[in-house]
């Protein structure tokens, strides 16, 4: 891949000036640390805002550490991902409306550097926010709720990682074979209205990319029938393969697009 250490180094330094690498593992971090201390302090902010009914008492259930992470994972799966989505979605068909990607494209490069250096600069935006999200639910949870579990937990968390990988390539997909605004439609399409879609009538089936959150989760209860799981993890790793490939093939083609 001719250029790609140039190319790397060029994406890092965008995502560090544009400060990715710290307000989007804020995102997570906040959204990671909300769902435990909301839980935990649920009847004070209630006496606080008062308006509550003279004898109401409001019964919390006992939940346990994995209960909390599971809500915490809940959270990621719906902001944290549109807001991941959203910041990359036009990392490559932005460089193709503006014209920046003719400075790229007459010089001898190639397009599966310029394809994977965006790929790894993402994948690595998720991985520290990923792990900024799970730092602070583990956190409060552990010095509210009890501790985890440390290789179920590792196992859990590199499970959510092999899903932010694939939700990373659809999208980059989306914007190597698509305009701006079609690639975020697109995007934004097949990963939530497949969450929806399981979510509803995905009791059918038991491989999926879209249940290796749930997965990850089940891992730490072990409660996981490993057979759906190791599935269901192999095939999310070669779609994400596959869309990398389409992707890469797409950007090649659509170069002429390109505005001068």
């Amino acid at each position: 891949m001719r250029g790609f250490n140039v190319l790397l180094q060029k994406e890092f330094r965008e995502a560090w000036r544009s400060w990715k690498f710290l307000w989007i593992p804020l995102v997570f971090a906040l959204l990671g640390m909300s769902d435990p201390l909301t839980n935990y302090y649920m009847t004070d902010i209630l006496n606080a805002v008062g308006n509550v009914p003279e004898g109401f008492e409001m019964l919390m259930p006992e939940l346990m550490p994995v209960d909390l992470l599971q809500g915490s994972i809940g959270q990621f799966q719906t902001i944290c991902l549109l807001v991941l989505m959203a910041t990359f979605v036009g990392a490559i068909s932005k460089e193709r409306a503006s014209g920046m990607a003719t400075l790229l494209y007459v010089r001898p490069i190639s397009f599966s550097a310029h394809f994977m250096s965006k790929f790894i600069v993402m994948s690595t935006v998720g991985f520290i926010s990923i792990l900024a999200g799970f730092a602070a639910s583990i956190y409060y949870t552990v010095v509210l709720y009890g501790t985890f579990e440390i290789v179920p937990l590792v196992a859990c968390f590199f499970t959510y990682f092999s899903w932010l990988l694939f939700v990373i390539a659809v999208t980059l997909m989306m914007s190597a074979a698509f305009k701006t605004v079609a690639a975020t439609a697109c995007a934004f399409a097949v990963i939530f209205i497949g969450q929806i879609l399981d979510s509803l009538v995905g009791a059918f089936w038991t491989i999926s990319p879209w249940k290796l959150p749930l997965y990850g989760v089940q891992l730490m209860k072990g409660t996981m029938e490993m057979s759906d799981y190791w599935w269901s993890l192999a095939i999310t790793l070669v779609v994400s393969i596959i869309c990398v490939s389409i992707g890469i093939l797409t950007m090649k083609k659509n170069a002429p697009m390109t505005k001068i």
